[in-house]
């Protein structure tokens, strides 16, 4: 028992014990402890002689993910046992912040002769801490919109073999099958055998066995999963499915990003899935933003993550023959993308947010104009567009592209893209249109993080219905190129004043590639290269943060 010590200023009487007991330790029968359950923890003090401040812990429930009261397998043992398993933060060596580790405590019930007694007296301590752990964590959702998976939950968990380095499935069995059993989360493995497995596999589930899904894979297998529930006949209910999401590829951008916004420090790779499966475990739900993505032929799709044209999509790409390495092959695909360096042309245009559109999302600190770097002039300036959003001829325009739009894609699933005329109309006039067409990347960011080391929208929130959209322009250096990713695993780009970088929060977006050839990826998988579009839809689907 090596959790934090019982604070000397705490007044319990604030939160004072409701079960108190006295049990042996299971794996020492002649260490006796004082057992308190409080509204907020489990407090273990020993009753054994112990050095000052050391005998007695106060585990805290926020961190509980379950609670299991048995009988051992010696039938001529009266005993019953109580399992509590937590999950708390604890400081690293030489790196700041935290990250969670497993913590059992198991305690033997021993008062009486009568086995049944000593295993209903464990079952009433079980009931009480997974009934105060569910108060401790649903009362973080009181001042957002966000909502509780019932318990006990019933998980569909897809796993992808070959995503990352091929060791989804070893994780699986390490970590997360341990931790979703303490949860008395029910789950039923699918291991997806070939492209769009997944994506046939939900398109004709029986979602109603389902409280959630699960994807544990890059960000490649959620991507299938999003779009196959929105070509269900029953669409809007199926996208409401809470999903979730643990890391088992390379680039794992979503699972960063749920990590980031539980407010821990930055982690990776075994650390980064022990802290999902917590948050999973949890069972809070929140709103997520997805973008409707429009190519010049074939359906719209729609994304979660990001979408990219030039260094970043380069880099993701041709990066894929590192794959071995894990999520150091961006860094290795950066380096030789940087020694040669690519120049795109191609036209860009967006609908900005307006004030009013932050003003409806929860933690949003967005001014609602685009905010360039470059102070010369040569970027859109952001009052030249702000006032005309609200304009009545603007909304009447919109309107009607909004008819236009429904009748492209009312055969499919999802909803209409109300702010997008087709690919082959002019724009309407209160959008911006990038006067350069001289690019070195272009990246639309709705998620916090596009990998585990890279903050590329630090503001992001699940649920903000903005589209962080950013631009290089060309004649940027390398150094400078490099100086900028960077300062990116941190978030500090945004912040570094380059000259060539612009950042706008928008609403939709077109891109128009002019060079010959080129890549786009949507969510880190190659689409078709030509004209594209995107609008964000705010809320759309449910994502389990914890």
């Amino acid at each position: 028992m090596d959790q934090r010590p019982a604070e000397p200023q705490r007044s319990y009487s604030i939160s004072p014990a409701s079960l108190y007991g006295e049990f042996s330790l299971a794996g020492n029968r002649k260490v006796r402890c004082a057992v308190s359950l409080t509204e907020r923890d489990l407090v273990v003090q020993r009753l054994a002689s112990a050095p000052a401040g050391r005998s007695k812990v106060a585990l805290g429930l926020k961190d509980c993910v379950g609670c299991r009261a048995y009988r051992p397998e010696d039938k001529a043992d009266p005993a019953a046992y109580l399992a509590v398993y937590f999950y708390p933060l604890t400081p690293r060596w030489m790196s700041p912040g935290g990250s969670r580790h497993r913590a059992e405590h198991c305690f033997r019930v021993a008062a009486l002769q009568d086995p049944r007694a000593n295993l209903d007296e464990a079952e009433k301590w079980a009931r009480a801490v997974r009934e105060r752990a569910a108060r401790q964590q649903s009362s973080r959702s009181d001042g957002g919109p966000m909502s509780m998976l019932s318990r006990p939950s019933r998980m569909m968990l897809l796993v992808n073999p070959q995503s990352g380095k091929g060791q989804a499935l070893t994780l699986y069995n390490n970590h997360v099958q341990r931790m979703l059993d303490e949860a008395g989360v029910t789950h039923t493995l699918v291991i997806t055998e070939r492209q769009n497995h997944a994506r046939e596999l939900v398109r004709e589930a029986d979602l109603s066995q389902w409280d959630a899904l699960v994807i544990m894979s890059g960000d490649g297998l959620l991507f299938e999963v999003i779009n196959g529930l929105l070509e269900r006949a029953d669409w809007e209910e199926a996208i409401r499915t809470p999903m979730g999401v643990l890391p088992g590829g390379s680039g794992n951008g979503l699972a960063a990003s749920v990590h980031h916004y539980s407010g821990a420090s930055l982690v990776s790779t075994e650390e980064l899935l022990v802290s999902c499966g917590f948050l999973l475990c949890q069972g809070l739900t929140a709103h997520m933003d997805l973008v409707s993505i429009h190519l010049s032929s074939g359906p719209r799709l729609f994304s979660f993550l990001s979408m990219a044209w030039g260094f970043v999509a380069d880099v993701d790409i041709e990066s894929e023959k590192y794959r071995h390495v894990g999520a150091a092959r961006f860094t290795v695909g950066t380096l030789v993308r940087l020694a040669s360096l690519r120049v795109y042309r191609g036209r860009l245009a967006y609908l900005p947010a307006s004030e009013d559109d932050h003003s409806e999302a929860e933690g949003s600190r967005c001014n609602g104009q685009a905010s360039s770097m470059d102070p010369s002039g040569d970027s859109p300036r952001p009052n030249t567009f702000h006032n005309s959003c609200h304009s009545n001829n603007s909304r009447k325009a919109r309107r009607k592209q909004a008819a236009s739009a429904r009748s492209a894609s009312g055969a499919l699933g999802g909803p209409p893209d109300s702010l997008l005329p087709h690919l082959d109309q002019p724009l309407p006039s209160d959008w911006v249109v990038v006067q350069e067409e001289d690019f070195v990347l272009m990246l639309a960011m709705y998620q916090s993080h596009l990998a585990e080391d890279l903050l590329a929208a630090p503001d992001a929130t699940p649920g903000d219905g903005v589209i962080h959209l950013f631009y290089v322009r060309a004649g940027i250096s390398r150094g400078a190129l490099l100086k900028l990713f960077l300062a990116m695993e941190k978030g500090a780009h945004v912040g570094t004043n380059c000259r060539h970088m612009v950042h706008a929060k928008v609403r939709a977006l077109r891109l128009e590639p002019l060079s010959p050839k080129g890549i786009i990826t949507v969510d880190g998988e190659v689409v078709e290269y030509g004209p594209v579009q995107a609008q964000v839809h705010r809320g759309l689907g449910r994502l389990i943060t914890g």
